[in-house]
């Protein structure tokens, strides 16, 4: 496969980066997993489990035959451990706290046995089983480095591979920086074939870092990698040679992830520095509700699906995509092309071109000139911003394009917080609140002004009570009620505005079995079950 980034660590718990992610996913487990054909929600690390007459508790039965790769028993200790002193300990930056807290309040982790753990919920908790997919992590080999202070940079990329245990069907086998990670089959996996045999069936599973998505194509073209996300512009150009190249192209619909932009408003000043993280001048600006309506106005989306998707894409206006199943709305505000709307809504907002110099200023005659970050290595996202970027320019807006590397745009977003503006993607859900680290107030993912000691608009405060109130719904109507509302509002008020949603295609060569891909799971969601086929003789 290919990857367009280094891995930033080998920490799954602090991760917030796909170049991360994707790697350490093939290496930890969590209680349960969500079925990449049915979307259901089946047992993992647990064989089952048993609700409560409330709702509010759950006892979890861990399989007896498990073990870490290294050879140690996995057991209860291993799933309190993750909770009580990875994920609910505050100086550990996690994004699964924020799922994991309701109004305020974590879930109690309690062991029965060696083989069974209790759950107690503060409230009720709708997605909880789905929510135990949420990796655990081996104590034995992790609870010294949080006791001494030191778990933020445990697990680094300068770790030996054999240094980092879990219990996936995968163990890192070797990382070269810029070049490759490699993982090797785990012996010690828990799962079996219905013959009995050991699973996974394949020995190894090579990442190579490749930045830049065009060289990816070559490498597909080439034989070097076996699996290439398609870009709306290789489609006529991969199609045709399916049988020449031995490889199929399979088209699941509109993607999971997301295209947008989004301005900084983040008004916090830097304890340390006792300066604002951001500039007061630009916040204003990017703070005015007009603004963001005049840029959702001023992006031609459907150009952005002719020319950068190859007409192999779909506008998105709502906050889910329509492949994330039943909590999709359409029923939302959508904002059309239009540069004399946009226009007239920057005039309404003070900014007008009173020079006449071809771009917009604000009430104190200072020009409106920001800076538009994105990354190099998605070349079809780079294509879209230098679109938005004419289109804005269009309207008078004066848009420094700028392209930094994926994981200095990440830091940028979730540590420095000095930017004006991003075009960035995030991946979906098919549940809501698993997104509750992007959309809750307090959280470290809130793009547009994260960590608020308490909500800075009625709007964002309204989301935060739908997340709190949505998350303990059962009736699954009332649920969907919210969520609309939800993407109602993210609509309405624009903290992210969004572009185009592509379709979800991807060619994989022939010679693997028990392929069968999904629009939720992609290619390989069952990775374990799938081998490579024995060469047939030529005749």
């Amino acid at each position: 496969m290919s990857t367009s980034s280094d891995p930033k660590s080998f920490n799954i718990i602090i991760a917030k980066e796909t170049s991360t992610t994707a790697i350490v996913d093939l290496v930890f487990e969590g209680l349960t997993r969500t079925n990449g054909e049915t979307t259901e929600v089946e047992p993992s690390l647990a064989k089952g489990w048993i609700p409560g007459p409330d709702g509010l508790s759950w006892v979890f039965f861990l399989r007896d035959d498990l073990s870490w790769s290294d050879g140690a028993p996995f057991t209860a200790d291993d799933v309190v451990f993750t909770f009580r002193k990875l994920i609910f300990n505050k100086d550990i930056p996690n994004s699964l706290r924020d799922i994991f807290t309701i109004e305020g309040k974590a879930i109690a982790v309690d062991k029965i046995d060696d083989h069974t753990v209790k759950f107690t919920l503060p409230v009720r908790f709708a997605p909880f089983l789905r929510s135990m997919s949420a990796p655990i992590l081996p104590k034995h080999i992790l609870e010294k480095a949080v006791d001494e202070g030191r778990f933020n940079s445990t697990w680094g990329v300068d770790t030996p591979p054999g240094q980092i245990v879990g219990t996936g069907p995968f163990m890192l086998a070797r990382y070269t920086p810029g070049q490759q990670v490699v993982l090797k089959r785990n012996p010690n996996y828990w799962k079996k074939d219905a013959a009995g045999s050991r699973l996974p069936y394949l020995d190894e599973i090579v990442f190579l870092i490749v930045q830049n998505q065009d060289v990816s194509f070559l490498k597909f073209q080439e034989g070097e990698i076996d699996l290439y996300d398609l870009r709306g512009s290789d489609y006529p150009l991969l199609k045709p040679r399916e049988k020449q190249g031995d490889f199929t192209v399979y088209r699941v619909g509109p993607a999971f992830g997301t295209n947008f932009l989004t301005f900084n408003m983040n008004t916090d000043v830097d304890p340390k520095t006792g300066k604002p993280y951001a500039d007061p001048l630009k916040i204003g600006w990017f703070s005015d509700q007009k603004f963001r309506q005049a840029v959702a106005h001023a992006i031609d989306k459907r150009s952005l699906i002719d020319i950068v998707l190859n007409g192999l894409g779909y506008p998105q206006d709502s906050s889910m995509s329509p492949s994330e199943g039943v909590f999709f709305t359409d029923k939302v505000r959508k904002y059309e092309y239009d540069t004399a709307k946009a226009r007239q809504l920057l005039k309404e907002a003070g900014f007008e071109d009173r020079n006449g110099d071809g771009f917009v200023e604000d009430t104190q005659g200072r020009t409106v000139e920001f800076s538009l970050l994105t990354n190099p290595g998605s070349t079809e996202r780079v294509k879209i911003a230098e679109i938005v970027r004419k289109d804005l320019e269009g309207i008078g807006l004066k848009v420094n394009l700028t392209l930094i590397e994926f994981n200095a745009l990440v830091s940028k977003l979730t540590a420095s917080y000095d930017w004006d503006c991003m075009l960035m993607g995030l991946t979906g859900s098919i549940e809501p609140h698993f997104g509750a680290n992007v959309w809750q107030s307090g959280s470290h993912l809130h793009v547009w002004h994260p960590r608020q000691a308490k909500p800075a608009t009625d709007w964002e405060k309204e989301i935060d009570d739908i997340f709190t109130k949505g998350v303990q719904e059962y009736d699954p109507a009332k649920r969907k009620a919210l969520y609309d509302r939800w993407q109602q509002i993210v609509a309405e008020q624009l903290p992210v505005i969004y572009t185009v949603l592509s379709e979800s295609i991807f060619a994989v060569r022939n010679k693997f079995g028990n392929l069968r891909p999904t629009p939720y799971g992609g290619p390989f969601h069952n990775i374990e079950e799938i081998y490579v086929k024995e060469e047939q003789p030529k005749r």
